[in-house]
């Protein structure tokens, strides 16, 4: 599939800042799933620093914003080539160990329910486990957009019921770390229909190491495993951790944030 990426992040601030400093990891991840064809990331007024590629193989780009600033857009548009490679993160570099993502942060530390989830990959078939995991974690918290926050814990997401896809990747994490097994949460974006029309985020879901095969994806959100409509930018312990912007500002303003993607079908 030939998928087109409009994403536009808008910050506004109530007092003008002095200056911000953002770390972007908005590019596409190198694996034989995805192939980048174009791909242009601008920021008003900002200045481009330096990048480089962490150990978990993820593109880290810093930027530079001047003060005194009260608005800034980061735009990022592009094409990607993908293919379906049921979930399986094959070819991509990394240089970070499966088990340093055994470690719980806060929105992944689990509890009673979550481990009891978790035994589900107690079994000899461990990928048979992650997709009986992953089907769990759909039946259990309901997708449901505003019920939930960018703080709310994967334990606190499972006892209400309900969540988004952050919600869905950590209890996945969380389970899955609970049993022993590597997990780690993925940012990246999701073509959802045909309409082309702007989502009000991007999307994420979860990956499982499972020995023999390596990373693979799992998304409870849409009861699946990535596929072609599917593109990965980076990941990490948890949401904060794998956030596509990351950044600080220097003042005393109020920020307010505004996202639209769009990803459409081109045909080729």
């Amino acid at each position: 599939m030939l998928l087109t990426v409009d994403h536009r992040t808008l910050y506004r601030y109530d007092m003008p800042v002095r200056g911000v400093v953002q770390s972007h990891r908005l590019s596409p991840s190198r694996f034989d799933g995805q192939k980048l064809i174009e791909w242009n990331v601008t920021v008003s007024g900002g200045s481009m620093g330096g990048g480089f590629r962490d150990g978990a193989g993820d593109w880290v780009q810093g930027w530079t914003i001047a003060g005194p600033v009260s608005e800034i857009e980061v735009r990022v548009q592009g094409q990607v080539e993908t293919s379906d490679l049921a979930g399986v993160l094959r070819g991509h570099k990394e240089v970070t160990p499966p088990f340093a993502y055994l470690r719980a942060t806060q929105a992944t530390q689990s509890d009673a329910a979550l481990a009891d989830l978790g035994a589900l990959l107690q079994g000899a078939d461990l990928l048979a486990g992650c997709h009986a995991l992953s089907a769990a974690i759909s039946d259990r918290i309901a997708y449901c957009p505003g019920t939930t926050h960018a703080h709310t814990t994967a334990a606190q997401a499972l006892a209400q019921g309900e969540g988004v896809c952050q919600d869905h990747a950590h209890a996945v994490i969380a389970a899955a770390r609970a049993a022993g097994v590597p997990a780690r949460y993925v940012s990246g974006y999701l073509q959802a229909d045909d309409t082309g029309l702007a989502h009000e985020a991007s999307h994420a879901w979860a990956e499982v190491f499972v020995a023999g095969i390596g990373w693979i994806g799992f998304d409870p959100a849409n009861r699946c495993c990535p596929d072609a409509r599917y593109i990965r930018l980076g990941s990490g312990l948890d949401a904060q951790d794998a956030a596509p912007i990351r950044g600080i500002s220097r003042g005393l303003g109020t920020e307010s944030l505004e996202v639209t993607v769009a990803v459409q079908l081109q045909q080729q």
